[in-house]
């Protein structure tokens, strides 16, 4: 068996965009701390799998450097049980859902947190 355990992306803020994939998701945090490059990371998910949230120091970005950019992916895909719960969750935060798609095998919508990421919301139920 093959499976993703994490992903890791740089944010703004580690703690602000943990603390809502945790109220969107229910996830929790299972680690923070100092990491590469004298920046801070924190990890948040389920048990099997999580979100590695990389904030870089507040100096001045070597040119090309990884762990610099916001945002250097398409999107991230989270399955939900509930997926007009969690619609009303990211209302409530102010955020946008957009670009909804009702097709096999299941219903979605994406929207755009404060770091430029595109999450898209899928449920399978």
């Amino acid at each position: 068996m093959t499976e993703l355990e994490h992903l890791n992306v740089t944010v703004k803020d580690t703690h602000a965009t943990a603390e809502m994939l945790c109220d969107l998701f229910g996830w929790e945090i299972r680690w923070e701390g100092a990491s590469i490059h004298d920046g801070y990371s924190l990890h948040v998910g389920s048990k099997t799998s999580y979100l590695a949230l990389y904030t870089p120091p507040k100096t001045p970005t070597p040119a090309g450097a990884k762990y610099y950019s916001c945002a250097a992916l398409n999107h991230i895909g989270i399955v939900v049980d509930d997926l007009d719960a969690i619609e009303q969750k990211v209302i409530a935060r102010g955020d946008a859902p957009n670009s909804h798609q009702d097709y096999e095998p299941g219903r979605r919508f994406y929207f755009e947190d404060e770091n430029g990421i595109e999450i898209e919301v899928i449920s399978y139920t």
